[in-house]
């Protein structure tokens, strides 16, 4: 199960993750952060401590959320990203294009 929550939106919008994330679950995670994105454009910060898995279609989905934050000059940051999935964004030299904190 899949959860995305605004946790804050002081001077940055800050998400929770937890849970999978996958193919099936991407689309709505993309709704709701755009849609909390749009409403108040800002830099984007993604706590992924409680995340447990993401496959290559979320690797997708973030990469197009950086893209639009960055469009607005805005920038899109990962926090405590667990090693596994870590090593993902790096497999894919996605570490290079986007800021991953461990």
């Amino acid at each position: 199960m899949q959860q995305v929550k605004l946790v804050s939106a002081g001077d940055k919008l800050n998400f929770s993750l937890s849970g999978e994330i996958d193919s099936a679950t991407s689309e709505n995670f993309y709704a709701q952060v755009r849609a909390a994105y749009l409403h108040d454009k800002k830099d984007v910060v993604f706590d992924c401590a409680a995340l447990t898995f993401i496959d290559s279609t979320m690797l997708g989905t973030f990469v197009k959320i950086l893209k639009e934050v960055k469009a607005d000059g805005n920038n899109m940051r990962l926090v405590n990203v667990q090693p596994r999935i870590r090593k993902l964004f790096e497999i894919c030299a996605l570490d290079t294009i986007m800021e991953i904190e461990r």
